[in-house]
């Protein structure tokens, strides 16, 4: 029998010839099969994969320990997980592969019955009692799958409990989707390379971003659904504030604004969830088991989004709450239902498998890079061509950035050295900035003070493949319902095209409706405020970028920090609107001198 065959070739059958950039569970995909070869052919004690979500971090696991079993290198496996509810999910899925997981074992038992090939545990349960997983590491051959392997650094005691437990291991494979953290805790068996600047960054055996997985069919475009609105609330002094979300305000008013939106008892998060319904609504009449995910920031928000949902759809949705012993089974009926809507805590942010997820709403105050890559790999996976995903975010300017730059690969980095986790050069001044901002704001003392007062909701923008499409004012109902009524079933250069389509329509009917306007009232044009000029100019550069990213290959990120470099001045949220024109006429300038 070739060595290269896994063990049950009925279950897992080979990648060649039959393997496809796209497929089924059925099927090793292209990256799955090659990475697969890498590790055969190296053989390796730890091997790092980095695969975004959705793209079958599972398969190429259990691909790898069919094999590794079938060579008699290994005898036992043990799966760690960040969540009670990856445990059954591994369980099931290595069942499938013919591989038995006892995802019910726990370390003060030492051991597990003889119908099972391996356990399937947590970090926190690793971080209990260590020693008792070293002892049956060392008993056996051990292959040590460590799944989100960046959740090993989230606690001293994780980390250093799962490098006592699995020291001794014959094999470490560790998995993650999102190789990056946003503190300095090293991650267990990773392998670390200081740079050219001295900065010593995490480094994958194997990558298979989210960019790779998109034209390889693997995944979802995604589709932002950008929100502002104007917001009011009271603080702890009394004094009433008022903001418009999006605006460029301090990081306290901008948090407050946040959570002024996320309000359950204001109009913003009412007309978001109706907008999201519609949204769905659309998407199953091409996928008719579509679902959709609120991922909100507590229990009790919640209970009161739920309620919202029941009021507005007529059926009660599925809530899931971290704590309740029921969680994993709430998730799993419903991922195998039809019914519209689940409203989730965090028990869906990460690693949990409902491919019929299709339209989200991130109503979460939480806005870090790691977390919002976790959500939005709920809604990625692929079933068959052309879905497509919507996930609906208020408009604050770090989320918008962090969906603009989907296709950006990250790594952990370790002592970083005046440098944001982009490697831009300006970000010791942006760090000054923000710490000025949170001093002036005095954000420990009105932590958890404020008193939300109202809100409403208006249309904003569409974000996709790091480009900005819609141009708000008073068509921006109509163009919410345009974009709102985009198919469900998109290839991504259909789903750009389309986009284009609507902005062309929404700039004409925007030019149509100025010069009637104008020639109705007063031949002299009117001018601009000067938040609209703004507004306009940082528009025209991001769609400016995002040509140039898709011309060149160059993250939107890096463009920008390009036109820093060449023009100096902060960042494009705050910058004047001299700055931007300057920054607009500089890419033009370079997108002529590449056609010439």
């Amino acid at each position: 029998m070739d060595s290269h065959v896994p063990a049950n070739p009925a279950v897992l059958p080979p990648a060649y010839p039959d393997r496809a950039a796209w497929g089924t569970a059925s099927k090793l995909r292209a990256w799955q099969a090659e990475a697969l070869q890498l590790y055969l052919d190296s053989n390796p004690r730890d091997f790092l994969a980095v695969a975004t979500p959705g793209a079958g971090k599972t398969t190429f696991a259990l691909t790898v320990a069919a094999e590794l079993l079938h060579r008699r290198q290994i005898e036992r496996i043990t799966v760690v997980t960040p969540t009670e509810h990856l445990k059954v999910q591994w369980a099931e899925a290595a069942d499938r592969a013919g591989i038995a997981l006892d995802p019910a074992f726990a370390g003060r038992r030492g051991k597990t019955n003889k119908d099972y090939t391996g356990v399937a545990v947590t970090y926190a349960g690793i971080a209990v009692n260590p020693l008792a997983f070293r002892v049956r590491t060392e008993r056996f051959k051990t292959l040590v799958i460590l799944d989100e392997v960046h959740h090993g650094g989230d606690a001293l005691s994780w980390g250093d409990g799962v490098r006592e437990a699995f020291e001794p291991a014959a094999r470490r494979l560790c998995l993650t989707g999102t190789p990056f953290r946003s503190d300095d805790n090293p991650i267990p068996f990773v392998t670390y390379e200081e740079g050219h600047d001295g900065v010593a960054r995490s480094k994958a055996d194997y990558t298979y971003g989210y960019g790779h997985a998109l034209r390889d069919h693997v995944v979802r475009p995604v589709i932002f659904m950008s929100y502002s609105g104007e917001m009011r609330w009271r603080t702890k002094a009394g004094d009433e504030v008022a903001a418009r979300l999006g605006e460029p305000l301090t990081k306290d008013l901008t948090a407050q604004a946040l959570r002024t939106a996320l309000d359950p008892a204001g109009e913003w998060m009412g007309a978001v969830l109706a907008a999201a319904d519609k949204r769905l609504t659309e998407v199953r009449r091409h996928m008719p088991d579509a679902g959709a995910l609120v991922i909100s920031g507590d229990q009790n928000t919640a209970r009161a989004y739920a309620k919202t949902l029941r009021e507005l759809t007529g059926e009660s949705p599925t809530v899931v709450l971290s704590d309740e012993k029921a969680a994993s089974k709430k998730i799993q009926k419903f991922s195998e239902d039809e019914s519209r809507w689940m409203v989730a805590v965090r028990m869906v942010s990460e690693g949990v498998d409902v491919p019929r997820l299709a339209v989200g709403v991130y109503a979460t105050p939480t806005s870090t890079p790691l977390f919002f890559a976790q959500a939005v790999g709920r809604f990625v996976r692929a079933r068959k061509r052309g879905e497509t995903a919507s996930v609906f975010v208020p408009s604050v300017t770090r989320l918008l950035g962090f969906a603009a730059e989907m296709e950006v690969e990250r790594d952990h980095v370790l002592g970083r050295k005046n440098s944001n986790e982009d490697g831009d050069i300006f970000a010791l001044e942006d760090d000054l900035l923000k710490q000025a901002n949170q001093a002036e704001g005095a954000s420990d003392e009105l932590e958890g003070t404020f008193e939300a007062l109202g809100s409403d909701a208006s249309f904003d923008r569409v974000v996709f493949d790091g480009g900005d499409y819609g141009t708000g004012g008073d068509n921006a109902t109509d163009e919410e319902l345009d974009f709102l009524g985009l198919p469900g079933l998109l290839e991504p250069d259909q789903v750009r095209e389309l986009l284009h389509k609507r902005q062309q329509k929404s700039l004409a009917a925007q030019k149509k409706s100025s010069r009637s306007t104008s020639d109705r009232e007063d031949p002299t044009p009117t001018e601009l405020a000067t938040h609209e000029q703004i507004g306009l100019l940082r528009r025209e550069l991001n769609g400016l970028v995002a040509a140039w990213h898709h011309r060149t290959g160059q993250p939107h990120g890096v463009i920008h920090n390009d036109l820093r470099r060449k023009l100096g001045g902060p960042a494009a949220a705050h910058a004047s609107s001299i700055q931007l024109k300057e920054r607009i006429e500089l890419i033009r300038d370079w997108a002529a001198q590449r056609r010439a």
